[in-house]
């Protein structure tokens, strides 16, 4: 008899130590078995061989006739389970799919690699691929419109050349459609799509494919495909890297891109982090770890220079906003007009704002807190401005500070409003909305044909649509509130808007045809705006830099939110507050607040939160073995909200 430590794919498994079964055959380590749990029968895989324990064990049920997992993935789920504590049962989720059930062993032939086709690479596209050929972790701080995805798709041949594996991650799975099509012109059916929407008989054969396949692969997908058994891994690239979504928020939550470079140092193979407006924070370690930064700042398309125009539009201005809340004269008028020479519209809310904030609609002050330099946000049960981070509050005040005009409170409209609004506009005209609403048959991928082909009129929608989008008709990009995100009572606010306008201005500067940006903003002179409309990264990130370096923010600490879920308000701030009483003095950390969560009340529950920063990770893991189990925590989140 032998006896095996296995994982179970199980979230009914709270525990984080493997689970010793027996079996009558000699397994290898990453072999993939059935065995009960709780009186059920799950998927799970050999982690290690191990001796007849004290007690007795279950037998393993089965052991599939399957290859095992590669090593390297289980040493991937080791450091998961000790980096982002989550039950082990959760975390062996990643890694094997719901149902192996009636497995049909994928027999394929490969077509040939076709590179013929491909544009030539560019001078700085050539010097790109020539600095990233070797192990290294490399930044590609790319502009838009200049040519990223060429790039990868001639890393990735090089990569396949040498027999080695590749992984492409999107940050968004309305993505995946075009990427694998560009990817699939060159390699065929060596191209692998995996993401959540597919269906479980459409994963478990990607799944298979990846871990049959002796032939080397180029897998296209959300964060997920990090852990699919890939035998040997060449290249991993996240694309448009700067992206929230890459930040998983259910259990293990981790940092997709903390998680390659841990996968890209196992398998010695070259990790890239593509994006036009990098993390500040991804920005700051490169540098100051000496990791190459590539710079790509010329367009791949078309003329060097096009006659691309940005108009600000002052929310201010009464005038402009006679007709309509929402759309100024100046952005109808040029609609119109792209509209009159055949061109697409594309209009952009960002629909994450919607906090009732404290702001003049007069002259654009803004209420920050003194402590944190943070947006204060609107309580109107209280009637209260409260900081989200440090808990500071106020009376709101009943007229501007600056101008003493009597309407300050500002609220944003919806998507839906917005595209209801166009329809009276321009009712002949075809509108298409996207957003986290859209209904399975209105998602981007199914649009993204009729989008490119020039069938779609006018695009309304919110982050999704700033990102990767390369549409040659597109003459016109309105911009509804440029500083919504400001509002947010968040220390990565300034850096999400810097982000989303860049973005969406550069869906017109790829090298297509010249085009327009309407902004429209109650704040045309603050900073971190203006250098998105001059596509300034380097000064938005000194600027930046020294913010979160003054107000300790990552990169200069590592933060753990911890949130209480309580029925009463009274009760959520009393826990969080005894906890802190408790942490105070035990670890090396700094705890700010207790304060209400962004969403104070969830599912009818009361949230307050702690924020807990340290310069040492670890220390963060030893106050997260101490928390009580009735609550929840999130180690390196992306924001505090």
């Amino acid at each position: 008899m032998f006896y095996y430590h296995v994982w179970v794919r199980s979230r009914r498994y709270h525990g984080s130590e493997p689970l010793t079964y027996s079996f009558d055959k000699r397994l290898s380590i990453g072999s993939i078995v059935r065995v009960e749990l709780q009186n059920t029968t799950v998927l799970g895989f050999v982690s290690k061989v191990t001796t007849k324990p004290k007690f007795k064990t279950k037998p393993i049920t089965e052991a599939l006739d399957l290859p095992s997992l590669p090593p390297n993935l289980i040493k991937l789920a080791e450091w998961l389970l000790a980096y982002y504590p989550a039950p082990l049962g959760t975390i062996a989720q990643q890694l094997l799919p719901e149902n192996l059930s009636n497995v049909e062993v994928p027999s394929e032939t490969f077509s040939a690699i076709n590179v013929k086709g491909l544009p030539k690479l560019n001078k700085q596209q050539e010097q790109a691929v020539d600095s990233m050929r070797t192990k290294n972790n490399y930044l590609l701080h790319g502009v838009t419109g200049s040519g990223k995805t060429r790039v990868y798709v001639e890393l990735a041949y090089q990569v396949i050349e040498h027999g080695k594996s590749v992984i492409i991650l999107t940050p968004e799975i309305g993505l995946t459609t075009p990427l694998a099509s560009s990817f699939r012109e060159v390699f065929g059916n060596r191209v692998v799509v995996f993401h959540s929407k597919q269906t479980p008989a459409q994963r478990r054969k990607a799944w298979l494919k990846c871990l049959y396949s002796a032939e080397p692969l180029v897998v296209i997908g959300p964060r997920s495909s990090l852990f699919l058994p890939l035998e040997k891994l060449g290249l991993i690239v996240l694309d448009e890297a700067h992206d929230s979504s890459y930040k998983q928020e259910q259990a293990p939550q981790y940092l997709s891109t903390r998680v390659a470079a841990k996968l890209a140092s196992l398998n010695s193979s070259i990790l890239v982090l593509g994006s036009a407006t990098p993390l500040v924070a991804d920005y700051y370690l490169s540098k100051e770890k000496k990791r190459p930064i590539i710079e790509l700042n010329e367009l791949a398309k078309g003329p060097k220079a096009l006659d691309n125009k940005i108009i600000v539009v002052d929310r201010k201005d009464h005038s402009e906003f006679a007709g309509s809340r929402n759309l100024s004269q100046t952005l109808i008028k040029e609609i119109n007009e792209a509209l009159s020479k055949d061109e697409q519209v594309l209009l952009f809310l960002n629909r994450r704002g919607t906090a009732r904030v404290i702001m003049c609609d007069n002259c654009g002050w803004q209420a920050l807190c003194p402590h944190c330099d943070l947006p204060l946000t609107y309580h109107g049960d209280s009637h209260l401005m409260r900081c989200h981070s440090c808990n500071y509050h106020q009376s709101t005040p009943s007229n501007c500070p600056v101008c003493n005009n009597t309407d300050v409170v500002f609220k944003s409209s919806g998507t839906k409003a917005i595209v209801e609004e166009i329809q009276q506009l321009f009712p002949k005209r075809s509108i298409v909305r996207f957003d986290t609403d859209n209904k399975s048959s209105e998602k981007f991928e199914h649009k993204y044909d009729d989008m490119l082909s020039g069938q779609v009129d006018i695009i309304v929608g919110t982050q999704m649509i700033t990102k990767g989008l390369d549409l040659p008709k597109l003459g016109l990009v309105g911009v509804l509130l440029a500083d919504t995100s400001l509002y947010l009572p968040d220390f990565s606010s300034e850096e999400r808007t810097f982000q989303l306008l860049s973005q969406v201005i550069g869906r017109i500067n790829r090298g297509h045809r010249s085009g327009n940006a309407v902004i429209q903003t109650y704040q045309p002179d603050q900073k971190v705006i203006k250098y998105a409309l001059n596509s300034n990264y380097k000064d938005f990130y000194k600027y930046e830099i020294e913010g979160r370096r003054k107000f300790l923010f990552p990169p200069f600490c590592y933060l753990l939110k911890v949130t209480f879920r309580r029925s009463t308000p009274r009760s959520a701030e009393t826990s969080a507050f005894n906890l802190k009483e408790e942490l105070r003095g035990k670890y090396k950390v700094r705890i700010e607040g207790p304060s209400p969560a962004f969403h104070e009340r969830f599912q009818d529950k009361y949230q307050w939160q702690l924020v807990i920063k340290s310069s040492s990770r670890d220390e963060l893991l030893k106050v997260i073995a101490a928390l009580p189990a009735n609550l929840t925590y999130d180690i390196d989140p992306l924001d505090l909200l």
